[in-house]
């Protein structure tokens, strides 16, 4: 069973090798409550995986180390155990969903375990590591429903409150929940004043319908750019402590948490990838009830694919108001882009691309359809950018 005791064993085995991460004040981003930030992207791996793995792997027998460990991750967890195997000496493959970002792929092959691709999704690459498990003899070191694995993640519990011991809530990423099991637990034992809350993506919202329902709850499917809490199927262990010591479950949308990311790049220079934004999404957008409160989101990684990165900023900057596109329909004669530019100008929006269309069968003979990319402060900015031109004689189409 899991115990506080076992927490605190865990974390005395991983003092050597996970980083107490810095719990950063967030002055800048949520002016409604004190925020503070729990760095676990910044963690020797990218993320919080590499406690639950390591105390997992110490804990093997010698005969159990001989054969080998399996893993099914998405990355984060795949990291994790590939570092403790290769720490300890230990053959390790890694099961991961074919659609796992390559940076992730590459990383737990760098840390020098195997890694086997499988088609789908989390719950299928998992399936292909219980068929190897039971082809080899190895040991399958689950991401998140095993009470070893939840009591290395419960050393953050432990640390946030060491840091900030008169915390009002803490705020945990769910994907199979393992992070939060463990927090909460911790948590809760010490401090059960303190609030926990739970964050999950609205198109993987597993644990949240679980909940609701009053029991675990497989999805059919799920898609989220927040990969690293993409799972169908929740823990059975994970559910029973939620149960027992979460507050609430809340879900945000992918434009909330592509807002979050770039919020923490902009206002804090801290890099998270979508799973680890989330408790920052909620906050964000008011998703919980931590008005003037102090309250910490744990930013449980950083392993964003760069492939990826430039397109959620993009989308945080359109979600905000801070990129906007307009299309106008004008005549084709001269100095019709140099009015609509000029008025953009004053009004203290910047162009940043355009594109004259000519060719439409909808459009006049005579007319065109001018697209204009623009740099803008926030969606106040825009409504006076379309008033502006539309008093100047413009037709906005979109």
């Amino acid at each position: 069973m899991l115990t506080l005791d076992k927490i605190y064993q865990a974390a005395f085995t991983l003092k050597d090798v996970a980083r107490k991460t810095d719990l950063i004040r967030a002055q800048n981003m949520c002016p409604d409550c004190k925020l503070y930030l729990k760095t676990e992207n910044l963690q020797v791996t990218g993320s919080f995986k590499v406690r639950g793995a390591y105390y997992k792997i110490s804990q093997l027998s010698a005969e159990e180390k001989s054969k080998g460990i399996i893993a099914c991750s998405a990355g984060n967890h795949a990291q994790g155990v590939a570092l403790a195997a290769k720490k300890m000496g230990i053959k390790s493959v890694i099961c991961m969903p074919d659609g796992a970002p390559i940076s992730k792929v590459e990383a737990t092959k760098a840390f020098g375990a195997e890694a086997c691709l499988v088609p789908g999704a989390y719950d299928d690459a998992y399936a292909k590591a219980l068929q190897l498990c039971d082809e080899t003899g190895a040991t399958l070191i689950h991401p998140f429903d095993d009470e070893d694995v939840i009591a290395g993640q419960g050393t953050i519990g432990l640390e946030i409150l060491d840091q900030l011991s008169d915390a009002d809530a803490v705020v945990v990423p769910i994907g199979g929940g393992g992070l939060i099991a463990g927090v909460a637990y911790a948590i809760k034992h010490l401090n059960p004043s303190i609030k926990v809350y739970g964050v999950q993506a609205e198109r993987a919202p597993a644990m949240a319908e679980s909940r609701a329902a009053g029991h675990v709850v497989t999805l059919d499917s799920v898609s989220t750019f927040a990969d690293g809490i993409a799972v169908k199927h929740p823990g059975d262990n994970t559910f029973a402590i939620i149960k027992d010591y979460v507050d609430d479950i809340v879900t945000v949308s992918e434009d909330e948490i592509a807002t979050a990311i770039l919020t923490l790049m902009e206002k804090q220079k801290l890099v998270a990838e979508g799973a680890g934004a989330v408790g920052v999404a909620a906050i964000m957008f008011g998703k919980l009830p931590v008005a003037g409160k102090k309250v910490v989101a744990v930013i449980s990684g950083g392993n964003i694919d760069v492939n990826i990165l430039s397109r959620v900023v993009t989308r945080g900057l359109v979600t905000t108001g801070r990129n906007a596109t307009l299309q106008i329909a004008l005549e084709d004669k001269p100095g019709q882009l140099l009015g609509v530019s000029s008025i953009i100008s004053q009004c203290g929006g910047n162009v940043v691309s355009v594109h004259h269309e000519r060719s439409d069968a909808n459009m006049a003979v005579a007319s065109c359809f001018l697209k204009i990319g623009m740099e803008t402060r926030d969606f106040k900015q825009i409504e006076e950018i379309r008033a502006a031109l539309t008093a100047a004689g413009f037709k906005i189409v979109s």
